[in-house]
């Protein structure tokens, strides 16, 4: 199934409405998460160009957006949401992919994480990098928090000094997923290095033997 999966713009401000009563049944329905989102908070991240909307023939298929956080340090990929109709297609992961590329290409710097207690979500965090990790390696934004009021699990989070809750937390951080590929590339330029090496020298020690041999041969 073919979607159209692009950054959000003004001309999809009519979705807002939809996409606020889809996040808030998605929450009904799993029990626990972040509840509803109100159109108008919609609307901001479209305008900000902070959003990524999919569309099957002008229809819905999904939404997702980006927030920011400790001035542009933290970056959390918010508010997934699918269709139910279109659930089953593989659309969430193309979402989470899109608003994972997005969110790298406005804030590269920044870290990317996510706080959610469903397992397919974990799963297409996992592999784009996100690695589980304790709420103290999360921002530290008050603002952040205070949006898990809405959430009917608040009271754990609260009890337990944010220390944890029924979700989990998951981090992309750049600099250490970049790490090993620079290490890795570091290792094959050393061992290129002495492959030349080994080689120039073999047909240095090869052109002495040579020279060698002529010699005797001429005496």
């Amino acid at each position: 199934m073919e979607f159209e999966i692009i950054t959000a713009g003004k001309h999809h401000l009519k979705y807002a409405e939809e996409i606020s009563t889809l996040m808030e049944q998605a929450a009904l329905q799993r029990g626990t998460g972040i509840a509803k989102r109100s159109p108008e908070y919609i609307c901001q991240k479209v305008n900000e160009g902070k959003a990524i909307i999919a569309l099957k023939d002008q229809k819905l298929g999904g939404f997702c957006y980006i927030e920011t956080w400790d001035h542009g340090k933290y970056v959390a990929n918010s508010g997934l949401i699918v269709n139910p109709e279109f659930r089953g297609s593989g659309l969430a992961k193309k979402i989470k992919k899109a608003i994972f590329n997005l969110s790298r290409k406005k804030f590269p710097d920044a870290k990317i994480f996510g706080i959610t207690t469903s397992l397919a979500v974990m799963k297409i965090n996992s592999k784009l990098g996100n690695k589980p990790v304790t709420f103290s390696e999360l921002t530290t934004d008050e603002k952040f928090w205070s949006g898990c009021q809405s959430c009917k699990n608040f009271d754990i989070l609260t009890r337990t000094n944010r220390s944890h809750c029924l979700c989990t937390g998951m981090l992309y951080d750049h600099k250490t997923m970049e790490q090993p590929t620079v290490q890795i590339q570091d290792r094959e330029l050393r061992w290129q290095r002495f492959k030349r090496f080994v080689t120039l020298h073999g047909l240095k020690a090869k052109r002495k033997m040579m020279a060698g041999l002529k010699k005797k041969k001429e005496k």
